[in-house]
């Protein structure tokens, strides 16, 4: 389900969420349970918790960067030992399997720090014979998503779609493949980051994921949840 024609920006990520949220509105999804790929996901399926009246939790993956650029994804890890790589980016780079595995372990600290901190002792929610959304705020590669949707695919979902604001096409259509739905509101042909259709795209923290996790799990009404999230009353951070 994706909109390709309208010029759509979101002012933060709360406001991708809630537009993200109208459009999942049409999905007929059973008993729904949201997943937010943190930190950056976790506003963006707050809001989506929010308006379907679902529990919400993280699910943790980590991009793995090339050597000397990090912010150049080459593979991903998630929960559950999954690793994806890129084998063509590998081949294009240069980098060894072996040059590939000391990066992902290396992600693997930060990954287990993450998932300590946000979940603690808690397991996550049984998943059985519930329709699973996984959130992010937006899908540029989507290697990130791929380990996470490869990792949740064993789980157990009746349904695993996957829900962000803005994806590149080539993505949305490559992950269309692993997930039973890519839901998006705009997946732009000049796509080129998704910092691009965010007014404010700063870095979400640790002690924002926090906070929504714990206003999500209180039960207040929607009302008040959204009087009370960060998003609402200054920047996203």
């Amino acid at each position: 389900m994706i909109s390709r024609h309208r010029p759509v920006r979101f002012q933060n990520r709360h406001d991708a969420g809630e537009q993200l949220a109208a459009r999942l509105d049409h999905a007929h999804l059973h008993a729904p349970v949201v997943l937010a790929l943190p930190r950056g996901g976790v506003p963006v399926g707050y809001e989506i918790a929010l308006a379907l009246d679902a529990p919400l939790d993280v699910f943790v993956a980590r991009k793995v960067g090339a050597p000397g650029r990090r912010e150049l994804g080459i593979g991903a890890i998630a929960e559950g030992g999954v690793v994806v790589a890129d084998a063509e980016m590998l081949r294009t780079l240069g980098v060894s399997s072996a040059r590939f595995d000391q990066l992902a372990d290396a992600e693997r600290a930060e990954l287990s720090r993450r998932v300590r901190l946000y979940r603690g002792e808690r397991a996550l929610p049984d998943l059985a014979d519930h329709d699973v959304v996984l959130a992010d705020d937006g899908l540029a590669t989507g290697i990130t998503a791929e380990a996470a949707l490869r990792s949740l695919r064993g789980r157990g979902a009746r349904r695993l779609l996957l829900a962000v604001p803005a994806a590149a096409p080539e993505s949305a259509a490559r992950l269309t493949g692993l997930a039973d739905e890519v839901v998006c509101v705009i997946a732009p042909i000049d796509f080129v980051a998704v910092g691009k259709w965010y007014d404010d795209f700063d870095q979400t923290s640790d002690e924002e994921v926090l906070r929504l996790l714990a206003a999500a799990d209180q039960p207040r009404t929607a009302a008040a949840k959204r009087s009370n999230s960060p998003g609402m009353s200054g920047p996203d951070g």
